[in-house]
């Protein structure tokens, strides 16, 4: 066995199973689509469940990939261990309903024997004790030691999840003992001792078990297979951990020199570091999929994953930013693989930039918080909520929290904590939502499930003869549907575009000699049929010859939309830099939205830099192009491509003159001119670092300008200008405004003042101590605490409670001298039973507190109260 780099032994496998007739497919992106039961992809078959569930049909029925995985269950345990991480690659070769054990029994052992070249002596295989069938093939159709075979029990060597399909597997381990194995018992034992590798799991579904536990032959069995590669690296580089293989090796020793300290040293540091090297690989490879930090779903994994590496450098005494140091290194090693992880490098590389600084400010803001957490605990025991609140709101690591608890000789409520995280796990699990098996939802749309290929026509004509193949409702196929009745209809060809890459569905008319039908959206089903959703307007629609007639208005209005987002894409790297990518888009007849990457909100100047550039792009009256080529040929031309979208061989490439290229199969102009007029509407961000842009287009565009040509006319109406004199006109007011409005803080203020002395003149002396208490008259929430800050500045020492009455309210305001915090007074204690009694609630800071009630009526008797409450306080 010679060594093997990571790399090769990846290009190695494709290899082998790209001669062996298999279509090599691209790693899927993290992020699942059409799967409610994953929140990121997890295993090799996971993206290619729609293939085996039968709802999509495979592009060919041997696939072999090398599968990008994010698991995060048992992340405590990642760098504690030698083989537990949070990102890793799965290889994987698959047969839909083509071979089965016959075929890849042999296959694996000759891979691993005369392409990996392992010593055969090392290898053993298990398979299910009822399979005789593939026990019988190792022994037969392979030169593996007889010995060397053990059938294990279902625990071990069968696959299923629930009820679906399922079937036993065989598992090829590698041994790094050197006794003799005679038994499976030894075989077990040798394996809990850590001296057995299971590097290969090959799964062969051959039954579909029903809610009664019942196994049904499937009648076209599938084989799944799953090699972990870094498992697999660390057999062909004789290392015994996954953070000593090449890939990994080189990441840490960009730890080592960031941080400082030498790897191997310190068992406790070692494990900063390796969380450090495995959490930077998930970091980027999520990034680089379109994930963005957030507090819920697949964001709250790569912010947790991200704020625990950082976490991780100060654990190491490293306090400043460097993630972006080690991200680098990541690419370095998985560059070659996967080439899309560089080109998307800015963009990573600023994201975990903007989240490093907010964890470092909120790591700030988060002791700050425990601080005062730590003010109001009584006894030895931190509240679980109040941790889980640091931990879950302002990212605030536990093991930090636990660390400064320890030192102060209190205890955490683990219990309590440990029923927050089951609760967030819940609203985690109720926010993916209920799906069926394997992850595939169905909607009245996918009631037909045979599948149907139809013809589009409608990048050439929206007029159609075709023939209605099924038609059906949200239940059942019908042979008709009656006039009033909704349904959906396939045919044969189509001028009705599908909704898809975010243009949506056409509309218009389906109709005959004997019916007509309104078809309200066109749409693709989970198995890939162009359906046409209707309502039967007159007579009685059937399966035969229609006329199908998309409504041309909309339709054009759409490709306008279309195609200025093109547009709009290239004219926002043009001003605001290549970092910037479609995160999303919807094309709609009245307007086009377009999310894309961006930190920061754009200025006026920038967005009408984009608007002009896109309409100088409309005024040139550009022919727009469309050519089928090869994915190659579309990469080397210059096609821009979307990350989150998987192509075919052959694709459609957009152009637009010189200015804009990409990849997209929706309807367009056939000239840039078309377009008419493009106006931006709206730009806000929609989640950290994404931006949204709104704009319109051709007759919508000008009556955007005629209604703002209206109001312009209603203000120039009411401030009396004209047309050229406006501007200095409002600017006029607006100073005049300002004037009045500074008279009025000026009056505002001495009245505060006067307040002040009048509050003052009632200053009581209770148990030794400066009590001011009273109504403040027709003032703000806001007011109301600036009069209260100003008698304690005036009092020194001594305790203020004030009060005012607004419509159908009430406000309160409390402020502590921290001399008398020193000696026991609460204001958040105090004010909580203050403004209960006028029937309200609240809190805060020992010195310093705000409240409201309902009652105004009781503000009298709530301040009355005040002295009574200081001194069961005293």
């Amino acid at each position: 066995m010679e060594k093997m780099t990571t790399n090769e032994i990846r290009k190695k496998y494709l290899t082998f199973f790209n001669e062996k007739a298999h279509l090599v497919m691209d790693s899927f992106p993290l992020v699942p689509k059409d799967d409610k039961s994953l929140l990121l992809i997890n295993a090799g078959m996971a993206p290619l469940k729609p293939y085996f569930t039968g709802v999509k049909v495979p592009p060919s029925k041997r696939v072999a990939t090398c599968q990008k995985c994010i698991r995060t269950g048992d992340i405590d345990n990642v760098g504690r261990t030698k083989r537990h991480a949070t990102f890793f690659e799965m290889l994987g070769n698959f047969s839909f309903g083509d071979y089965f054990k016959n075929e890849i029994i042999p296959w694996a052992w000759e891979f691993v024997t005369e392409e990996l070249k392992i010593d055969k002596s090392k290898l053993y295989a298990t398979v299910y004790l009822e399979d005789d069938e593939a026990f019988d093939l190792w022994k037969e159709k392979t030169d593996i030691d007889p010995t060397h075979i053990f059938r294990l029990g279902k625990e071990d060597n069968f696959w299923e999840i629930g009820v679906g399909p399922c079937g036993p597997c065989s598992e090829i381990h590698y041994y790094k003992g050197t006794a003799k194995i005679t038994t499976s018992e030894e075989f077990v034992a040798a394996s809990d001792r850590d001296e057995m590798t299971e590097f290969w799991n090959l799964v062969f579904t051959q039954f579909d078990k029903d809610e009664h536990g019942v196994y049904h032959p499937l009648a076209n069995p599938n084989i799944d297979t799953g090699m972990g590669l870094e498992r697999m690296a660390t057999i062909m580089q004789g290392v015994d951990s996954i953070f000593e293989i090449d890939i990994l090796k080189n990441i840490l020793a960009r730890v080592s020199e960031v941080t400082g300290r030498t790897y191997g040293e310190s068992k406790e540091a070692d494990v900063s570091m390796r969380i450090i090297a495995d959490h930077s690989k998930s970091i980027a490879f999520l990034i680089g999929d379109g994930v963005l930090p957030s507090n819920e779903g697949r964001g709250y994994v790569l912010r947790r994953l991200l704020r625990r590496a950082a976490r991780h450098g100060r654990v190491l005494g490293y306090e400043k930013q460097f993630l972006n140091r080690i991200v680098d290194a990541v690419m370095a090693s998985y560059g070659e693989a996967y080439p899309d992880l560089l080109e998307r490098r800015e963009y990573i590389e600023k994201i975990v930039d903007l989240e490093e600084k907010k964890f470092h400010e909120t790591l700030d803001a988060g002791m700050e918080l425990l601080i005062s957490f730590l003010n109001e605990t009584e006894g030895d025991v931190f509240s679980g909520e109040h941790a889980f609140k640091l931990y879950d709101t302002y990212g605030f690591p536990l093991e930090l929290t636990e660390e400064i608890l320890e030192e102060k000789g209190i205890k955490l409520d683990k219990d309590a904590f440990k029923k927050e995280m089951e609760s967030q796990r819940q609203r985690a699990r109720a926010a993916r939502g209920e799906s069926s098996y394997m992850g595939s939802e169905n909607t009245g749309m996918d009631v037909l499930q045979e599948e149907i290929v139809t013809a589009f026509t409608g990048y050439g004509s929206l007029s159609e003869e075709a023939e209605i193949l099924r038609v059906y409702d949200d239940e059942a196929l019908r042979e008709t549907l009656e006039e009033g009745q909704e349904g959906y209809v396939v045919s044969d060809r189509t001028p009705f575009y599908a909704e898809m890459g975010g243009q949506v569905g056409d509309v218009g008319v389906i109709s005959s000699d004997v019916f007509e039908a309104l078809v309200l959206d066109t749409r693709k089903s989970k198995n890939g049929n162009t359906v046409h959703k209707v309502v039967v307007k007159k007579g009685t629609l059937s399966p035969g010859t229609a006329l199908f007639t998309v409504e041309e208005n909309v339709r054009k209005s759409t490709e306008r939309n279309h195609t200025a987002t093109h547009l709009l894409h290239k004219a926002l790297k043009m001003v605001l830099g290549n970092h910037v990518n479609q995160a999303g888009s919807i094309v709609l007849p009245d307007k086009l939205r377009f999310d894309f990457n961006h930190f920061q909100p754009m200025t006026k100047d920038e967005l009408k830099k984009v608007e002009d550039i896109v309409n100088s792009e409309v005024l040139m009256a550009t022919p727009v192009v469309t050519e089928i080529m090869s994915m190659s040929e579309a990469k080397s031309s210059g096609a821009m491509a979307l990350f989150d979208e998987k192509y075919g061989e052959e694709v459609r490439v957009l152009s637009v003159g010189e200015f804009s290229k990409e990849l997209c199969g929706g309807t367009h102009v056939k000239n840039s001119g078309e377009i008419g007029l493009f106006r931006i509407t709206s730009e806000a961000g929609i989640a950290s670092g994404v931006r949204r842009i709104e704009a319109v287009t051709g007759f919508n565009a000008i009556r955007l300008m005629n209604e703002r040509e209206r109001m312009l006319d209603e203000v120039q109406e009411l401030v009396k200008a004209t047309k050229n004199d406006i501007v200095q006109k409002v600017a006029q007011h607006l100073q005049e405004a300002k004037t009045l409005q500074k008279e009025l803080d000026e009056m505002r203020k001495a009245q505060s003042l006067s307040f002040v002395d009048d509050l003052l003149a009632q200053k009581e002396v209770l148990e030794g101590m400066n009590v001011v208490r009273g109504e403040v008259f027709q003032v703000e929430a806001s007011e109301l605490r600036e009069i209260t800050e100003k008698v304690l500045d005036k009092l020194q020492s001594g305790v203020v409670v004030l009060g005012t009455k607004g419509e159908g309210k009430v406000s309160f305001s409390v402020m502590i001298s921290k001399d008398l915090v020193k000696k026991g007074l609460h204001a958040g204690k105090l004010i909580k039973d203050v403004a209960a009694i006028a029937g309200g609630g609240g809190g805060g800071r020992p010195d310093m507190a705000q409240a409201g009630g309902k009652n105004p009526e009781k503000l009298e008797e709530a301040l009355r109260k005040v002295t009574e409450l200081l001194q069961s306080m005293v």
